[in-house]
């Protein structure tokens, strides 16, 4: 927005000086009707009054296009509102959709586990199938053939002993099997009910999470046809003010010609050339100040230095590697790696300028931001960037999107990751330092599970 500020200091300053320079009114001439001019004089006094007017037509249509800047200014300064107010809605709603992303990797993660414990209740049940059918077989030939009473024949008693001795050792161990089977088919039951619900809770979280991307997708189309439209209008009125300034150059040079003499017309000439250069120099040193404004923030600037244990994680998901560790090929990782899901949301994790924003290398895209205080934040791996060279970001404004994992960069394929992944570098002078004591505790926890 700076920028668009600058070029309308530039515009409104050479509006005026132009004004200052077609204002000077030209001296008084011979009357072209005056009968003792001759033919050639009252031809050119002629010529001089009909550039004149056509000088006052150009110079009407000059302050009617001023007044058409100022609107246009006044509409951009509307646009600098609502593009606050729409920052805060694209902050807000990159929270959500992060929320929703974590939402959906630790929904995933419970369905994982409630599976692999339904899957081992199942197994249990299926190794326990022959015991139970071996002490259910028994019992059916215990019913057919019962064991003979101790009090009705004498002559039983040692076969009523061994059968009570055999009925009493089975009746143990089939209570013992009945109830170890009662437990885990309570289990297996509410295993399955708990995977049911969590199926449905995921459902829910990855309908809401398409709806956060497509509201924050819209926010950033507007915010950017915002700009774009702004932009254009400006610039189209720049260049009407630009061919009518040489119009009416063009008008006061034929004027100049007709009513001086060719020594006056140089002096005239020298001393507008001057005036030019002053007034140049002028609206340089003012643009140069304009230049030099910082974009209008929302909130107060904060030192990069003072932020530690305070920055969001730029991504929601899990950490694959950490600084320090082996990179695989007998170096060390000078960031992190995070995989996240396809599509996943980039924030800035604080305020700052993007110094670079491109492809580099096999890292993707690539985002740098200048936090200041000789800081650098280095984002790799996505598939889209939001932002520009030279632009201002704020802590926790969508800068980009990982894509769908397809493509890799060097160092997520060296650990074999099947998801999506972002690269993240923290610089001090020059230098990579590690990361992690920056990160807000609550999103470093929820990215190493």
């Amino acid at each position: 927005m700076w920028v668009m500020e600058a070029r309308g200091v530039r515009y409104a300053l050479c509006a005026a000086a132009l004004g200052a320079a077609l204002g000077v009114v030209a001296p008084a001439s011979a009357d072209p009707a005056d009968p003792a001019a001759t033919p050639e004089q009252q031809n050119a006094e002629q010529q001089k009054a009909d550039k004149e007017t056509e000088l006052r037509g150009v110079e009407d249509t000059i302050r009617a296009s001023d007044s058409q800047r100022r609107d246009i200014e006044s509409e951009i300064e509307s646009i600098r509102m609502d593009r606050a107010r729409l920052m805060e809605a694209l902050i807000a709603t990159t929270a959500r959709v992060q929320d929703s992303e974590r939402g959906v990797v630790a929904a995933d993660q419970r369905l994982t586990s409630l599976n692999d414990k339904a899957a081992a209740l199942s197994r249990s049940l299926k190794d326990r199938h022959g015991a139970i059918v071996e002490i259910l077989a028994a019992i059916q030939r215990m019913g057919a053939n019962p064991p003979p009473a101790i009090l009705v024949r004498s002559g039983d008693m040692a076969e009523a002993v061994r059968a009570a001795t055999l009925l009493s050792a089975m009746s143990a161990n089939l209570k013992s099997e009945t109830e170890r089977l009662g437990h885990d088919i309570e289990d297996l039951s509410s295993a399955r009910a708990s995977i049911a619900e969590q199926r449905e809770g995921l459902a829910k979280a990855v309908a809401t999470l398409s709806n956060e991307k497509e509201r924050l997708a819209a926010l950033v189309d507007a915010r950017e046809q915002s700009l774009s439209s702004a932009e254009a209008a400006l610039g189209s009125q720049q260049k009407r003010a630009a061919d009518l300034a040489n119009q009416a150059a063009t008008l006061k040079d034929l004027i100049a010609r007709i009513e001086a003499e060719e020594a006056q017309r140089k002096a005239q000439e020298q001393a507008a050339r001057s005036a030019d250069e002053h007034a140049a120099r002028e609206i340089e040193v003012k643009a140069e100040k304009a230049r030099d404004l910082q974009p209008v923030l929302l909130h107060p600037e904060v030192a990069f230095s003072t932020a530690k244990g305070r920055l969001p994680l730029p991504v929601a998901g899990a950490i694959l590697k950490a600084f320090g560790s082996s990179d695989g090929v007998g170096g060390t990782e000078h960031g992190i790696l995070v995989a996240t899901l396809p599509g996943a949301v980039v924030s800035a994790p604080s305020d700052g300028s993007v110094l670079y924003s491109g492809p580099y290398r096999s890292y993707g895209r690539l985002l740098i931001i200048d936090a200041g205080e000789g800081y650098y934040v280095l984002l790799a791996g996505m598939e889209r960037t939001y932002v520009s060279r030279g632009e201002a970001v704020l802590s926790g404004e969508p800068v980009g999107v990982v894509g769908d994992g397809s493509t890799k960069m060097a160092a997520a394929a060296a650990v074999g990751a099947s998801r999506p992944v972002l690269y993240i570098e923290l610089r001090k002078d020059g230098t990579a330092i590690d990361p992690g004591p920056w990160w807000a505790k609550a999103d470093i926890e929820k990215a190493h599970g």
